[in-house]
């Protein structure tokens, strides 16, 4: 399989604490990929140095076989990196499809030259997207009164506006009900099967990551621990110790967010 994104040796230190330890591992096109941990694993500052956010102490992340360590988060977004964030970060005075009509005039580097015109271009685009994560019917809704469920969806549209090879999903389903988490991880199971997009993603509803991982992997004090399938990983003695003191049966929230 081709591979997308790698990180080769990726570390991070605060002063004297090492968040992040020597971890490798490579993303394929098309694979949705599971970065699971108990609370300070280091998950987060992992998907920092990803994005740009921070800066490796050591190691080096490479995109399409191009390395990426060192540039600023917009750069690596013009390169094919989109993420969403744990916490939805939409314009609540806008409607639904000028949210997505915005991301779109960025990506094609119009924002501030047609921002008089910005709510007449590219809808026909930004209503494909949002058919694509079942938002089309509220395109003319704002922000402010949607339910959080639909926030998220509305949150993954914006992120495929410029069309990423990799998309980077931190706590997709945080606050959402069980049925949303399902919806919302199926819908982008469905995304990642029909556009080819390569996602890694951080989640603690151990439902979500074993229903639609196609690989899952564990940090555990910045290491990596484990790094294979559903059943090599929940099968894993190091990470039922992690998760559970040596338990045998994984169950849903049993973490907090690192």
């Amino acid at each position: 399989m081709t591979t997308v994104l790698e990180t080769r040796g990726l570390t991070k230190s605060f002063g004297g604490i090492l968040a992040v330890d020597n971890v490798s591992f490579s993303l394929a096109k098309g694979e949705l990929l599971a970065l699971i941990g108990p609370n300070g694993a280091g998950k987060s500052t992992c998907f920092n140095m990803l994005m740009g956010q921070l800066q490796p102490s050591k190691g080096t992340v490479h995109l399409n076989g191009r390395t990426i360590t060192g540039l600023s988060p917009r750069r690596i977004w013009r390169l094919g990196v989109g993420r969403t964030f744990q916490i939805t970060a939409t314009y609540s005075s806008m409607t639904v499809i000028e949210n997505v009509q915005m991301a779109l005039l960025s990506h094609h580097r119009q924002v501030f030259s047609v921002l008089p015109y910005a709510h007449r271009m590219y809808r026909a685009e930004a209503l494909a997207l949002l058919q694509m994560v079942g938002m089309a019917d509220q395109a003319e809704r704002h922000c402010a009164v949607l339910a959080y469920g639909d926030l998220k969806r509305l949150e993954l549209a914006i992120a495929l506006a410029h069309a990423p090879d990799v998309l980077l999903m931190d706590e997709p389903t945080a606050g959402m009900a069980p049925r949303e988490r399902v919806g919302l991880m199926q819908l982008t199971a469905d995304i990642v099967r029909e556009r080819g997009v390569s996602v890694l993603f951080t989640e603690h509803d151990m439902d979500v990551v074993f229903a639609h991982s196609h690989r899952i992997m564990v940090l555990n004090r910045g290491q990596l621990i484990a790094d294979g399938s559903v059943a090599e990983v929940r099968a894993d003695p190091r990470v039922q110790e992690v998760y559970l003191g040596g338990g045998t049966v994984f169950k849903s929230d049993e973490v907090q967010d690192a």
